[in-house]
This record gives C-alpha cells, sequence and structure tokens, in this order.
C-alpha cells in the first residue's frame, strides 16, 4: 500500500493536469487523475484525498459544485482545495477555497505552493 499522501487533481486540460500531477509527485504526493466533473463528484462521496486541485470549468459538474460538496461534507471538511481558474473575478467570490491560482500557472509556483501543502500548515495557505 502507497503511503504518500493523496492528491486529486481535477483537472480537464491534459497539459495542465500533467504539469500539476509532476508538481504534486515531486511534493510526495500519490496522485489520482480525474477530468470529469461528474466522475470527480462521484470519486469524492467515498474517497479522501489530502489535496484536491479543482479546476472551476469542468465538463459534467462545474467545479464550484464540487467545491460546495467538499465543504458540506463531514468527510471532507479537512480536505484543502486549491482552485484554478482563469476567471479572476469569479475566483474572488470562493472564499471556501484554501488556495486560488489564476490560470496560466507555472510549474514553480504549483511546486512551491505543494510543498507549502505538504508542510501541513492549513493557516500558511491563506
Amino acid at each position: 500500500m502507497d503511503e504518500r499522501p493523496l492528491a486529486l487533481i481535477v483537472e480537464d486540460n491534459e497539459d495542465l493536469s500533467f504539469i500539476f500531477g509532476e508538481a504534486l509527485r515531486e511534493a510526495g504526493y500519490q496522485i489520482e487523475l480525474i477530468r470529469d466533473g461528474q466522475e470527480a463528484a462521484s470519486y469524492l462521496e467515498t474517497n479522501h484525498p489530502l489535496v484536491v486541485i479543482l479546476d472551476l470549468h469542468l465538463p459534467g459538474v462545474a467545479g464550484t459544485e464540487i467545491l460546495k460538496q467538499i465543504r458540506t461534507s463531514d468527510h471532507l471538511k479537512d480536505v484543502r482545495v486549491v482552485v484554478t481558474t482563469a476567471d479572476a473575478r469569479l475566483a474572488e467570490q470562493l472564499s471556501q477555497a484554501d488556495f486560488v491560482l489564476i490560470k496560466p500557472i507555472s510549474f514553480s509556483l504549483l511546486r512551491d505552493l505543494t510543498s507549502r501543502l505538504s508542510e501541513g500548515n492549513r493557516q500558511s495557505l491563506k
């Protein structure tokens, strides 16, 4: 069994999901990648990742609905959520996210963020 913490990447852009995955692996996470909002919502009903990298614009179910699901589910209340979006205006309204990254996102920015996440200090993310 893999002892590394689990990170879920919910991103429909193949290039971005690859970059996110590499940055998280470098930070010591095992990765689960989902490209569809409905599939992600179903996955989260029975799984408990430590971190979720969440795109807001997804096929199936919008990222905002998945964020709401995470924040209202008892078994997911301690999950750290990093929202990724190109919509800066929408990002300003997302107080439920632990961190918001505006696209385009550099590998070094994501690597630094994932290092902070792996330190386990949720307060340092706000």
